[in-house]
C-alpha cells in the first residue's frame, strides 16, 4: 500500500496563487470524485483546504502523484509545468511525516497554533462522508491526531505563539492610539472571524458589527458581542462608518472592491482605516493597498507579527519533532504489516478448509462406530499431512536451487527451536 501527498501553503505559493486552490467544504465532496475518478484505480483520498494551504493525501496499490498534480492544476485553472513548481509532494513516511507535522502545528505560519487540527479533523469527516476515505487514510489522519495530542500536552509548542486574530488587535493598536474609541466591521461569520471578534471584544470598541451573507449566523455572533448586524448588500453604502475591518469569507470573488473603499475614504475626509483580509481567495480587492489612507494586510502579511518568540520554542520544536518521528514508524510499521494482511486470510482459509474436512472424517468414523483412540490418530494424522503436503513437494522438486531455497524456508517455519 502506497501513501501519497501534495500540496501548496504559504511557504510555497503567493496568496493569489493559493486562492485559485481554495476548497469550500460544500464543494469536498464532488471534488474528490473528481480526484478518485481521474485515476485508474481511485484511491483513498483528503483534501484539506485552508486559508494558508491546500492538500491532498491518498492511499493506494501504487503512488501516482503525476495524475493528483494533473487533478490539481486543471481544478485550479493552471497547467501542471507552472503548479509543480509551487507544490510539495511527499510519499510514505515522508507523507506521513508531513501530516503529523501539520496537525502538531509545525508546518503552521503560526507555530503550535491549534485551529489546523480542527480543520483537519473536518477534512477527515467530509472524505468519510464522502465515502472516500479507506483504512489506511482513517489510520494516517487518526494517529496524526493522537500525536497532535501528544505534542500540546508534552511540550510547549504553542505557548509563545500569536494567533492571527491577536496580530490584528496588536497592528490595529499600532495605528489607533485607542482602540475603545473605534468601530469595527466584521465581514463573515465562521471561525476565524469569531475568533477575531473576540480578540478585539475584549479591547471594548466603541461598535461591533457583522456583515454576513445570512443574517441568522451573522445575529448570533453579533449577539455574543452586543454588535450589530447587517446584509453585505449593504456593505459599499457603510464601508465608511468603520475605522478597522477585518473581512474572512468563503466568497470567490472579492467583496470589497477598490472604489467602494475610495468613495468610503472620502466620505471619512481621508480618516484611516486599518483592513485585514484573512481570505483565500481574496475578499478585498488588492489595489486597495495602494491607497495611502488605507492600511490593508493580508495573512501572509501576518507572517512576521506570530512569528515571534522563536528562539524560546527552539526546545519545544526538537521534543515534538521527536514525538512525530515515533508516530511516523508506528503508522509505517501498521502499513508494512497491512500488506502481509491477504497472505494471512488465504492461509487462515486454507487451514479452516483443511480442519473442517478432517472434522467431517472424523465425525463419519464415529458415527461407523470406530474406536475414539483411532479416529483422534486419524485426525492428528490428516491435518498433519495436509500442512506438510506442500513443503514436502518443494523438497522432492527436480531442481537443485529450488530445493535448497524450500531447504532454508522450512528450516525457518518448521524446525526453530522454541525460545
Amino acid at each position: 500500500m502506497a501513501v501519497w501527498a501534495l500540496g501548496i501553503n504559504h511557504n510555497t505559493a503567493p496568496l493569489d496563487m493559493r486562492g485559485r486552490f481554495a476548497f469550500a467544504m460544500d464543494q469536498i465532496a464532488p471534488h474528490l470524485d473528481g480526484l478518485r475518478q481521474s485515476m485508474d484505480r481511485p484511491p483513498e483520498a483528503a483534501i484539506v483546504s485552508t486559508c494558508n494551504r491546500t492538500e491532498i493525501y491518498c492511499a493506494g496499490d501504487e503512488s501516482d502523484l503525476e495524475r493528483t498534480l494533473a487533478w490539481l492544476a486543471k481544478s485550479g485553472g493552471v497547467s501542471a509545468t507552472e503548479l509543480r513548481s509551487h507544490t510539495y509532494q511527499m510519499e510514505d513516511g515522508h507523507a506521513a511525516r508531513h501530516a503529523f507535522r501539520v496537525a502538531s502545528g509545525l508546518d503552521s505560519m503560526v507555530l503550535g497554533e491549534p485551529q489546523i487540527l480542527g480543520q483537519l479533523k473536518d477534512a477527515v469527516r467530509a472524505a468519510d462522508a464522502a465515502g472516500a476515505l479507506g483504512t489506511t487514510l482513517s489510520q494516517l489522519f487518526q494517529r496524526s491526531f493522537a500525536v497532535a495530542k501528544e505534542v500540546r500536552t508534552s511540550t510547549e509548542i504553542g505557548a509563545h505563539s500569536i494567533s492571527m486574530a491577536a496580530a490584528a488587535v496588536r497592528l490595529s493598536s499600532q495605528l489607533f492610539e485607542d482602540l475603545s474609541r473605534i468601530k469595527v466591521l466584521f465581514v463573515g461569520a465562521g471561525d476565524m472571524i469569531e475568533l477575531c471578534a473576540t480578540h478585539f471584544a475584549a479591547k471594548t470598541p466603541k461598535t461591533i458589527a457583522i456583515a454576513n451573507r445570512t443574517l441568522e449566523r451573522g445575529e448570533k455572533l453579533a449577539s455574543r458581542f452586543g454588535g450589530e448586524v447587517m446584509r453585505l448588500a449593504d456593505l459599499p453604502d457603510r464601508l465608511h462608518e468603520f475605522d478597522a475591518v477585518i473581512s474572512c469569507t468563503a466568497s470567490t470573488l472579492p467583496i470589497i472592491g477598490l472604489g467602494a473603499v475610495e468613495r468610503a475614504l472620502k466620505k471619512r475626509r481621508h480618516r484611516p482605516m486599518f483592513m485585514v483580509d484573512l481570505a483565500v481567495p481574496r475578499d478585498i480587492e488588492p489595489e486597495v493597498k495602494a491607497l495611502e489612507d488605507v492600511y490593508l494586510y493580508t495573512v501572509d502579511d501576518l507572517a512576521g507579527v506570530v512569528q515571534t518568540a522563536q528562539a524560546s520554542r527552539q526546545a519545544a520544536v526538537a521534543q515534538a519533532e521527536a514525538i512525530v518521528d515515533a508516530g511516523v514508524q508506528s503508522f509505517m510499521h501498521w502499513v508494512d504489516q497491512r500488506s502481509a494482511v491477504p497472505l494471512i486470510q488465504q492461509l487462515n482459509a486454507q487451514a479452516d478448509a483443511w480442519r473442517t474436512a478432517e472434522l467431517a472424517r472424523a465425525r463419519k468414523m464415529l458415527a461407523k462406530g470406530d474406536d475414539v483412540d483411532a479416529v483422534l490418530e486419524a485426525l492428528s494424522k490428516g491435518l498433519t499431512q495436509k500442512m506438510l503436503h506442500g513443503a514436502m513437494a518443494e523438497l522432492h522438486a527436480g531442481e537443485a536451487a529450488a530445493r535448497e531455497r524450500a531447504s532454508s524456508a522450512i528450516q525457518h517455519f518448521f524446525l526453530r527451536k522454541e525460545r
